[in-house]
């Protein structure tokens, strides 16, 4: 006898005929199960037959997948998949249009089954349907399920895209650029596309030809949103794909048409709200776009570089109004420069340059204030004259101000990091114009001046930065009178010997200024002994503000805290997060946090937060914990009886496929099964999978997890932090979790936990656990309002020296 552990009891049913109720044994063969099943309904041919589920995903029985049969399970005796495929392969070339429409309907419903799809492969089914694509003749509803039965088909990966015919790649892409075409259709033809693109460079250039980008752009104008995410979704697909020149010319071509604005009108501002899907493609068209300035913001100011040199110097022409230059001496053009510089919030006016070889946020800084300056000129000029013009040390520096707001946006808007497969955190406000950080930076300039005042900044609450090394390599700068810049001359090639002069090739450098050291030599010098002192202050050589550098390794030294710029970040992250629309209602809305707004959300949040420390209150949150901690448990198991909707990430960032898993109300089963995504709460009924609660033997999260080690090349930090398994029946098999947030990840993962009778350790639970503890703590000492609480109890007064004030009741009873 067979041992109770490879016996499984399940019902298998066929149209027509009585149940059979039976004992499956795992160790017998497939096929002499189907026999026994066909003998006890007198059916022959048992080759002819095949066992599939009854419900949900009717996927066959095979000898690879019958271990996942459980106990319950309900299977249904059907035709076998090769039987299934030829009829079908016959019935797609039937002459009657009938009896092909239903072929191909049912070829795109069984085609989600591998088994089949490698039968109806075989004989080369997928050719018959590519030939159906081709000629082109058939009426819209059987060419949707022509589509539909072939898409199913290569999304097992068995035929390569690239075996497509380039017949058959323009015959799809003449279906999406038709302006008159069936909608589903259209929607399978884009979807297809996008599959070709992601899996060829080859099929990337074929489809780049074919494919009217200016189509595209109308698929995102119409009011289907199937259409507009399968648009969406090949646009970015394109884009990701493409190399460099290629993707630079897309994004010129989106720039020209002014795609952002189809998007804004068509899309952020449609009657329905945005898909899950079409949000994430709308955040990596808003990553891939705002990465066009990584270069900028990891590019040091050139010294040599005049363009560069013209702009820093523009600042300067804007902000004041000076007599020519030109007549003026070298020595006063000098001193005039170095102080405007000054003026301008530079740490090193004599040579502002400097300021700006920090990367990040590199010339992307000198870009954003030259952008302020040209558009906003009156703003721009209000801003320099008026702190320049202070003698309270309250001024507010700008180009120091602006390279670290620079910096902070660049944070927060997350330039440089690349997309993340799941991720759907995009800005509206970035669709609605074309330079969404420069815009942003003058807004939010004009506010960290206003915060500055509000706070009574002072140049302590400013981040100063030294460049410090211990290698001792030196830049030496030349001057240049032109444009009062200081230019390097001797750059790595230098070296710091200590205090003394300086030798070049047998000539000396004076460590004093003077005629003698009016001329600067680049190579390398070394020291010749001298006094302890050594400064050349001529127009040659500038040491005074010098960076000293080893290689590109160089160190930054903070020495005060960024108290402004930190209250300036979260006015901006707080402005983001509620997603304004438009550049004046982000506006609007971060003048209208302030400081003290700021202080007061800080305090409301404290106070949500704070924790009596006082040694009572402790003891009293002690035994308080065990009620909580039931009560935050039976949340969770309500919440894991509820159920979740989780989607399939697959390699090809499809994320259409969705399934649902739940508890049974009784605790001791899990549901699961796919549904279709217009599926709210599904019953309990309709999924198929089961797993005993008692069968769980462990729950595994992040990189432990098996769909994380399978996948390693394409995993990122987003998804471990989202992945979950549990494994079942002595660690055989695994059912695998991607939750939707992290909030979804904590309440399952604490769930299970639950289950498995141990304790729940995410930061969800901790956090309301705190939050209960908070609140559970301040309606009790609601009576000790104001009433300070002593670290210690009272000390007990010592016995009376005598009782006569106790009065005996045993007496009176008596």
């Amino acid at each position: 006898m067979a041992p109770q552990k490879d016996i499984v009891k399940i019902a298998i049913q066929m149209p027509g005929a009585y149940p059979q109720l039976i004992e499956l044994d795992q160790k017998k063969p497939l096929s002499a199960v189907i026999k026994e099943v066909c003998d006890g309904w007198n059916l022959p041919g048992p080759d002819n037959y095949a066992l599939q589920y009854a419900d949900g995903i009717q996927t066959y029985i095979t000898e690879s997948n019958r271990l996942d049969i459980k106990n319950g399970s309900i299977l249904r005796l059907t035709k076998a998949p090769g039987r299934c495929a030829e009829d079908l392969y016959k019935g797609i070339q039937s002459s009657d249009s009938g009896v092909r429409c239903d072929s191909l309907k049912q070829l795109a419903g069984v085609s989600t089954d591998v088994t089949f799809a490698q039968e109806f492969i075989s004989r080369d089914g997928h050719s018959l349907l590519v030939q159906i694509v081709e000629e082109a003749n058939e009426v819209p509803l059987i060419m949707t399920h022509t589509l539909t039965a072939f898409m199913e088909l290569m999304d097992h990966g068995i035929v390569s895209w690239e075996n497509l015919s380039s017949v058959f790649i323009k015959k799809i892409a003449s279906f999406v650029n038709a302006k008159v075409l069936d909608a589903s259709i259209q929607q399978l033809s884009l979807a297809i596309l996008e599959s070709m693109v992601l899996s060829s460079s080859s099929l990337f250039q074929l489809v780049r030809q074919e494919v009217t980008l200016e189509r595209l752009i109308t698929h995102l104008q119409v009011t289907n949103q199937q259409i507009q995410t399968k648009a969406m979704a090949l646009l970015m697909a394109l884009l990701q794909t493409a190399g460099e020149a290629d993707r630079q010319e897309l994004f010129e071509f989106l720039l020209k048409k002014n795609v952002r604005q189809y998007i804004y009108k068509n899309i952020i501002h449609s009657s329905g709200s945005v898909g899950d899907e079409m949000a994430h493609y709308l955040y990596v068209l808003q990553s891939v776009t705002l990465n066009h300035l990584e270069p900028r913001m990891k590019t040091p100011l050139d010294y040599y570089n005049q363009e560069q040199r013209d702009k820093l110097h523009s600042l300067r022409q804007v902000a004041f109004e000076t007599e020519s230059e030109n007549s003026l001496s070298t020595e006063r053009r000098r001193s005039l420069c170095a102080k405007e510089f000054k003026k301008l919030g530079f740490s090193n006016n004599s040579n502002p340059g400097q300021d700006l070889i920090r990367t990040p946020p590199g010339l992307l800084a000198l870009d954003t204030m030259t952008y302020f300056a040209s558009r906003y000129p009156d703003a721009y000029s209000r801003f320099v004259l008026e702190n320049s013009s202070r003698e309270d040390k309250h001024e507010c520096p700008f180009a120091r101000s602006s390279i670290q707001l620079t910096l902070i946006l660049c944070e927060i808007l997350r330039i440089g990091e690349p997309p993340s497969e799941t991720g759907s955190d995009y800005h509206p406000i970035f669709f609605s114009q074309d330079s969404l950080l420069d815009e942003l930076f003058c807004i939010c300039i004009q506010l960290l001046n206003k915060t500055w005042k509000e706070m009574r900044a002072t140049q302590e609450d400013f981040d100063k930065e030294r460049y410090s090394s211990s290698s001792g390599s030196l830049v030496i700068f030349s001057f240049d009178a032109a444009l009062c810049l200081c230019v390097p001359v001797v750059n790595q090639d230098a070296t710091l010997r200590g205090a003394g002069c300086w030798r070049k090739q047998g000539q000396l450098v004076p460590h004093r200024g003077g005629a003698e050291s009016s001329q600067v030599w680049g190579g390398r010098l070394q020291r010749v002994p001298g006094p302890a002192s050594c400064t050349l202050r001529d127009q040659g050589v500038c040491l005074q503000n010098t960076v000293t550098q080893s290689g590109s390794d160089h160190q930054v030294c903070p020495d005060h805290g960024v108290k402004v710029m930190q209250v300036v970040r979260e006015q901006i992250t707080r402005t983001l997060s509620s997603k304004p629309t438009s550049l004046e209602l982000f506006k609007n809305k971060v003048n209208a946090l302030n400081y003290s707004e700021i202080l007061k959300l800080r305090q409301t949040e404290r106070l949500h937060q704070e924790e009596t420390l006082a040694p009572p209150v402790l003891e009293l949150k002690e035994r308080l914990k065990p009620e909580l901690l039931e009560l935050i448990r039976q949340q969770r198991l309500n919440r894991l009886c509820h159920g979740t909707l989780f989607r399939k990430v697959s390699s090809r960032r499809r994320q259409d496929k969705l399934w649902y898993c739940r508890l049974s109300p009784n605790h001791k089963v899990l549901h699961y099964g796919d549904v279709d995504e217009d599926t709210d709460t599904p019953p309990i009924e309709t999924l198929q999978e089961k797993i005993p609660v008692s069968d769980i033997k462990a729950l595994l999260t992040g990189k432990d997890c098996p769909h994380m080690k399978e996948n390693k090349g394409k995993q990122n930090k987003e998804m471990l932090d989202l992945a979950f398994s549990i494994t079942y029946d002595v660690e055989e098999y695994n059912l695998n979790f991607i939750a939707s947030s992290r909030t979804d990840f904590c309440l399952w993962t604490d769930g299970l936990s639950v289950l498995l009778g141990r304790d729940m350790t995410s930061e969800c639970m901790r956090s309301e656990l705190e939050i209960l503890l908070s609140m559970e703590i301040k309606l009790r000492l609601l009576d000790l309002e104001n009433v300070p609480i002593p670290d210690n109890p009272p000390p007990v007064p010592k016995p009376p020296s005598n009782f006569n004030f106790c009065y005996d009741f045993s007496q009176t009873e008596q």
